[in-house]
């Protein structure tokens, strides 16, 4: 029986500076996240509050360390010990002046060999849509709800 896919809403809204990024609120159609948003204070906000690279990293780290959990255990390696750091950076894109990420994502994995680790990070980056994401986009409708 195939699995059918995981689907998630989250609505921002603007707040007080009616800029999402800015003061604004995320939450989730359940209703389990539910925060304020605000701008990090490198980009000239209070840093008060959770900012969107956050929760990018957060999703990103979590769902690569499930492609390398779930692949050290098919390889009969213990998966316990894994951890996955990941840190975003936004800024602009000197190209064309846009904005842009850069996402650098750091595996501990103590004790094994690094020989060993290297086919199933490399197995991770392809299997793990977020990172797949990132290589290739992401397929993304806009519409204007009446």
């Amino acid at each position: 029986m195939p699995l059918r896919p995981s689907t998630t809403t989250v609505t921002v809204s603007g707040g007080t500076a009616a800029h999402g990024r800015a003061s604004g609120r995320a939450r989730s159609d359940d209703g389990v996240l539910d925060l304020d948003l605000r701008m990090p204070a490198e980009l000239g906000g209070d840093g008060h509050g959770t900012n969107p690279e956050q929760l990018f990293a957060a999703g990103f780290a979590a769902c690569f360390h499930g492609a390398v959990t779930l692949l050290a255990r098919q390889a009969a390696l213990d998966p316990t010990p894994i951890s996955v750091e990941a840190t975003v950076a936004f800024g602009r894109d000197p190209e064309d002046g846009g904005y842009i990420l850069h996402v650098d994502l750091v595996v501990t994995w103590p004790d094994i060999d690094p020989e060993v680790a290297a086919p199933v990070l490399e197995k991770a980056d392809s299997l793990c849509p977020y990172a797949r994401m990132t290589r290739q986009g992401t397929p993304t409708t806009i519409t204007l709800a009446s």
